[in-house]
């Protein structure tokens, strides 16, 4: 197999050194890495597959001779430098919601809608973390009961803020002020994700809404969700309540979650089996369960899923949209 160079923008964050360990887990054929930070970070050493890489500045030119570049530096560094990036020939996996809703861009989840990079730029967006996590059984159930509706209840750790976040949670659990929260995440749960919008939902909830309807390719879909940031350092939940055109059974549902790509079922409520965070850390599965009939809609489902939010929700699904992209290229030469 053909190896590649790769750039990682961000290199020295949470999802940055999480994008060089998911890529030494995939076995990703990398010929060269160059890993790019601010100013503070340039000099610093990080290890990716048994060797050590130089941190360094972003600057013109540098993306040259790059095949893949991997950005989680913010959506300013992004808008910036994504483009130069792709103007060198590079495919860009941005992390940040600079590309996301742009209708020149691709934004994927691999085991859904791959195919998506071949009609658009040489820039991919990757989803907001929840709705990558949310999107997957949807998509499974979807394509045999037709979905009509969605309305998500989110419950996201405080990793999904960066360092800052977790810095913050543990500021609180130690018994200091909050400096990061408008309240104390520690002993509380704080319905404000991201910034308000004039429609009363949150820049957050309203990523959660355009986001599946785009990676879905169901523009017309009636979604909506309200998200919540809770005291768990990792993992993100996710409350699903889903209106089908077509009647469902349970078994049925199960079956057919179970079977799709990336999914986990876990449901026995009689046994205390359920998605929760502490099974979700670490690893790239979608987890699903408490999956059950609406009692107040017909055609409705209800369910719970749960992902590690810094993993799949961001770093992995980056990394494999690049693994599928190498397969797929190599399957055509």
């Amino acid at each position: 197999m053909k190896s590649y160079h790769f750039a990682v923008v961000g290199a020295t964050g949470l999802v940055g050194r999480t994008f060089l360990k998911v890529m030494e887990e995939y076995h990703l054929p990398v010929a060269s890495l160059r890993c790019f930070a601010s100013e503070k970070s340039q000099g610093m050493k990080l290890p990716f597959d048994g060797k050590e890489w130089e941190v360094e500045t972003l600057k013109e030119g540098c993306f040259k001779g790059v095949d893949f570049a991997l950005f989680s530096a913010g959506a300013s560094i992004s808008h910036q430098w994504a483009p130069l990036a792709a103007k060198e020939g590079a495919i860009v996996i941005d992390n940040s919601s600079e590309w996301r809703m742009d209708p020149c861009c691709a934004l994927i989840v691999p085991e859904i809608n791959l195919d998506d990079y071949r009609t658009h730029s040489s820039i991919i967006a990757n989803p907001n973390c929840s709705t990558i996590q949310s999107v997957l059984p949807l998509k499974a159930l979807d394509n045999a009961f037709k979905l009509l509706r969605v309305t998500y209840s989110t419950y996201q750790a405080v990793s999904g803020s960066g360092k800052k976040g977790i810095d913050d949670w543990k500021r609180c659990e130690s018994g200091e002020e909050a400096q990061f929260y408008p309240y104390n995440i520690a002993q509380t749960c704080i319905p404000e994700i991201d910034v308000g919008m004039e429609n009363g939902y949150t820049k957050e909830e309203m990523k959660m809404v355009n986001e599946t309807r785009k990676i879905l390719h169901r523009p017309d879909l009636s979604v909506s969700a309200t998200c919540v940031r809770v005291p768990v350092p990792i993992g993100h939940g996710v409350s699903i309540q889903a209106e089908f055109q077509k009647p469902f059974e349970l078994d049925e549902v199960r079956k057919i979650l179970s079977s799709f790509p990336g999914i986990r079922v876990v449901d026995d409520l009689t046994t205390h089996r359920y998605p929760v965070s502490i099974l979700a850390k670490g690893n790239d599965f979608v987890y699903v369960g408490r999956i059950r009939k609406d009692l107040a809609r017909e055609n409705s489902l209800l369910l719970y899923c749960v992902a590690d939010n810094v993993r799949k929700g961001a770093a992995s699904n980056a990394v494999q949209i690049a693994k599928a992209i190498i397969e797929r290229e190599e399957e055509n030469v």
